[in-house]
């Protein structure tokens, strides 16, 4: 419960705000400035269940950045004696404790993280050590297949990232065709899982099926501009990823499936619908 969203009944009103059946919890109290309007007894409320600064349980209809088990990144907002203290979108902060710092953290910047419940306190806590939480241990993905990814890293060959919450993978500075940041949220597709269960990941969809999408992402976008658009595939790959989104490679392959389908001509100064 505690870290969660948790959707609890409204058992009675008081001056400072509204007591939610909390069940092994007990009583869980939101206070009036989360109250919404209109609010009354046996109402049903969906909110974020947390310990406040004297580490009471409390409700909030706050939306933090992170719950318990997922990952963010985030900004610092004060570093003392116990550890550093970033913001994640609600009035306490999220402690990092320095035994969970992977790196000395400094006021101001941005770090990743993976939020997690402290077993011993009870109280929600993140680490920067990422190695600690992603276990690539038999990794089970098709090629191909569609994953959740979260950007937290970037090194001299590409971004690391999480998949599916879980896993670590890689996107390769070859693979990159649009551009991307550390703290992104994207769709992405496996390319393949090596033996050493690394994890090689491509924000297109590989193979024939990304062409037949891709395909037909071109000809939706030769309907909208009247059946002619000045790009060919002897045109510079930057002005192709401006028009289409995608690689010059990606957009050769998809306007040879359309020719081949004769639904479009390929001219020297463009491509054009044949009918």
């Amino acid at each position: 419960m505690i870290g969660k969203y948790n959707t609890l009944r409204v058992i009675k009103e008081v001056d400072f705000g509204i007591y939610l059946d909390g069940a092994e919890n007990g009583e869980i109290l939101l206070p009036t400035r989360y109250v919404p309007k209109n609010t009354n007894v046996d109402d049903e409320l969906e909110v974020f269940i947390y310990l406040d600064s004297e580490d009471r349980v409390i409700a909030t209809t706050e939306k933090p950045f992170a719950t318990v088990g997922e990952f963010a990144f985030l900004q610092v907002k004060s570093v003392n004696k116990v550890g550093a203290f970033l913001d994640w979108g609600l009035m306490k902060d999220l402690m990092v404790p320095f035994r969970e710092q992977e790196e000395k953290m400094e006021e101001g910047k941005y770090y990743p993280v993976y939020v997690y419940l402290d077993e011993e306190s009870n109280r929600i806590v993140a680490t920067s050590k990422m190695y600690t939480v992603l276990n690539n241990l038999l990794p089970e993905y098709e090629p191909g297949q569609e994953v959740d990814l979260f950007v937290y890293d970037k090194a001299e060959i590409g971004y690391k990232v999480v998949v599916n919450n879980l896993h670590s993978g890689m996107i390769y500075h070859s693979q990159l065709f649009q551009p991307i940041k550390l703290g992104d949220r994207l769709k992405g597709f496996v390319q393949k899982v090596r033996e050493d269960d690394k994890i090689d990941i491509s924000l297109q969809k590989p193979g024939y099926e990304a062409v037949e999408g891709q395909a037909a992402e071109i000809l939706n976008l030769l309907k909208e501009k009247g059946g002619f658009l000045a790009v060919s595939d002897k045109s510079p790959a930057d002005l192709i990823y401006k028009v289409f989104k995608m690689s010059k490679k990606s957009f050769k392959k998809a306007i040879g499936t359309l020719y081949k389908q004769r639904l479009i001509v390929i001219e020297k100064e463009g491509i054009k619908l044949t009918r």
